[in-house]
């Protein structure tokens, strides 16, 4: 019994877009509505929101507590509990950005920094690709945060990080992954 798993290169998966309308350009995202031709010759259209991409902190302290930040989401109506993050600005490297991002919401710098790895948020229908970064070594400093932005800036534990996780008091996808990330890392696992 065969039981590979077939490539990309074994089967045409690629769509091919036709046309582009763009439907609206905000602040911080784009929609578009491509037209596009499937593998077996019929079209269709795809709704993308474009997205600069962000990059999600890992804040470890001293003490070997998660930084964290609480603050009210208007998309879901209520106040998330999340690892520092933001949106890249055009031309913005990863860790440039993780490096303001983490001063802006939590008021520290950090010694040392590490890419962990990337991921698209919700390839279904976006093509925000988020960084995951850690930083150590925490410096304290002033947060200063954007004029729109009200933050609550937290220390948890990883390990009651983890129970929140599983007793759906984090509920922010960039903080699970980041949390469980980190689980790993402390165990020892070596892939990062």
């Amino acid at each position: 019994m065969n039981t590979r798993v077939p490539s990309g290169r074994d089967v045409n998966l690629e769509e091919k877009t036709i046309s582009t309308e763009r439907v609206f350009e905000g602040k911080m995202i784009k929609l578009r509505v491509d037209t596009v031709a499937l593998p077996n010759g019929s079209t269709t259209t795809r709704e993308v929101i474009e997205h600069p991409g962000a990059v999600a902190v890992i804040a470890l302290t001293e003490q070997g507590e998660l930084l964290m930040v609480r603050q009210y989401r208007h998309a879901t109506g209520e106040i998330l509990l999340e690892i520092p993050a933001g949106k890249r600005d055009r031309g913005e490297s990863p860790l440039s950005c993780a490096r303001r991002e983490l001063e802006e919401e939590t008021g520290c710098r950090a010694r040392q920094w590490k890419t962990l790895f990337s991921y698209f948020s919700t390839p279904g229908f976006s093509d925000e690709l988020l960084y995951i970064i850690m930083a150590t070594g925490l410096e304290q400093g002033v947060a200063h945060t954007d004029d729109e932005e009200f933050i609550e800036v937290a220390t948890v534990p990883v390990a009651e990080a983890l129970r929140m996780i599983y007793r759906g008091e984090i509920r922010d996808a960039k903080t699970i992954i980041g949390i469980l990330v980190l689980s790993r890392i402390q165990q020892g696992c070596s892939d990062f």
